[in-house]
């Protein structure tokens, strides 16, 4: 058992995070929230459209500030079995992580008589972690000595800027873009990227830092009669290395290790209708993670560091409903759907990719206090359905029939599910 867990300290110790770096937010402060995420041919707020359709700011002609911040709360479970020469040996490890804060803040700078809107927005687009205790009862969380990695803990924000221009075409027709800067830190113990020491092990990361760049294009058509049309493409983000510096858990000097990771390029189609007291949101995401750094690539290095995490593109189905019958306080409900990137046989390189969420759910409210300000609440509940599993591997196992170093009998997996409460205030700037 010893040498099966040996092998999977550096992964498991990290790639729980890594696949949150990748997971795409249901939405954008409490409003798109609410409505499930869809705002790319239904812009209710600012916040919608910032992220989803730039083209979509073009019917705020108002200047407009918007602040919102969630608590978010994951509960992620990481079970794994190993053969022994008594039988299989399995477990389960529960995070013990609380809250994770959630921020969003934009501006929108509109006037009626205008074709011209602006926007800016500056939005945590991603940040949280995993911590698994040390455990004696579950494989993979068994102190160092007794061949296991003992605690597993990773942490990893990814905050984002956009500058946003929409230009009315016709009373009808907008175009937007919107170029995006992006700061991204990532801390990770042990770290995945660095070859192991035959003696001292995997070693532990400081937290490295990246900035990356893209942009966002879209379009966005309403028609007289409620229905409204949206299609947008967000770039990938295009991140300079992570340069981790390391230590051996005897607090000796272990070799940097440089990783590239990017965000991946998302398409977007919506389709949105008002009419007297209902506002309908319907929006299609493609997520193209298999043509991304640090995402496309699978596997080990010949040094037994991981070479990335092989995951496949998803489709994400996002709809909301907002009901106007009680004046000054709207209610809305959303619903989420993801489909999983993570390939069965790979499953093992993403352990524990907790943040895969399958369905989600979201409720909210409104409140309009006056022509100038408004409050909005948003509850959230998530689920990643079945279990995420597969195989373990073990580097020292690869052979020209098992390229993945497949244990035979062994198996890992994790599920989750998440709750988060936010809150946002609206405020016009001018009426």
């Amino acid at each position: 058992m010893k040498n099966y867990i040996l092998n999977l300290v550096f992964l498991l110790a990290s790639t729980g995070l890594l696949a949150q770096a990748g997971q795409i937010m249901q939405g954008i402060g409490s409003v798109n929230m609410s409505m499930g995420g869809a705002a790319t041919a239904q812009p209710l707020d600012i916040n919608g459209p910032l992220q989803w359709n730039p083209a979509g700011i073009s019917v705020f002609d108002e200047n407009i500030l918007s602040a919102n911040v969630g608590l978010f709360f994951s509960s992620p479970k990481l079970y794994s079995t190993v053969p022994t020469q008594n039988g299989p040996f399995s477990g389960m490890t529960e995070d013990d992580r609380g809250l994770s804060p959630m921020p969003a803040l934009a501006v929108v700078f509109g006037k009626k008589e205008s074709k011209h809107t602006f926007g800016v927005s500056a939005f945590g687009v991603s940040g949280f972690g995993v911590t698994f205790p040390q455990s004696m009862t579950n494989p993979i969380n068994m102190p160092q000595s007794q061949g296991g990695f003992g605690r597993i803990e990773s942490n990893y924000l990814l905050f984002q800027v956009g500058l946003t221009y929409a230009y009315e075409i016709s009373d009808n027709l907008s175009i937007g873009l919107a170029p995006t800067i992006n700061y991204a830190a990532l801390e990770l113990a042990p770290n995945p990227l660095a070859s192991p020491s035959p003696t001292l092990g995997y070693p532990q990361s400081n937290q490295a830092s990246a900035i990356g760049y893209g942009g966002q294009i879209g379009v966005f058509y309403e028609t007289e009669v409620g229905l409204k049309l949206g299609a947008s493409y967000k770039s990938p983000q295009f991140f300079s290395d992570f340069d981790f510096e390391n230590k051996y858990l005897d607090g000796s000097a272990a070799p940097n290790v440089l990783f590239n990771m990017d965000y991946p390029a998302i398409y977007s189609v919506g389709l949105g209708y008002s009419i007297n007291l209902i506002d309908l949101a319907v929006d299609y995401r493609y997520v193209d993670y298999a043509n991304t750094a640090g995402f496309e690539s699978s596997g080990w290095t010949q040094t037994g560091s991981v070479a990335g995490f092989g995951w496949e593109s998803i489709s994400i189905i996002s709809a909301g409903l907002q009901f106007n019958a009680i004046e000054k306080l709207p209610l809305r409900v959303g619903y989420t759907y993801s489909s999983n990137p993570i390939n069965e046989n790979l499953a093992f390189f993403s352990s524990p990719a907790t943040a895969i969420i399958k369905n989600a759910f979201q409720a909210g409210v409104g409140y309009q206090d006056n022509e100038r300000f408004g409050l909005n609440l948003t509850y959230h509940h998530g689920a990643s359905g079945d279990r995420t599993k597969g195989p373990l591997l073990n580097p020292l196992m690869i052979s020209e029939n098992n390229s993945l170093g497949t244990i035979p009998n062994s198996e890992i997996s994790y599920e989750m599910t998440t709750d988060m409460i936010m809150v946002g205030i609206n405020y016009r700037l001018s009426k």
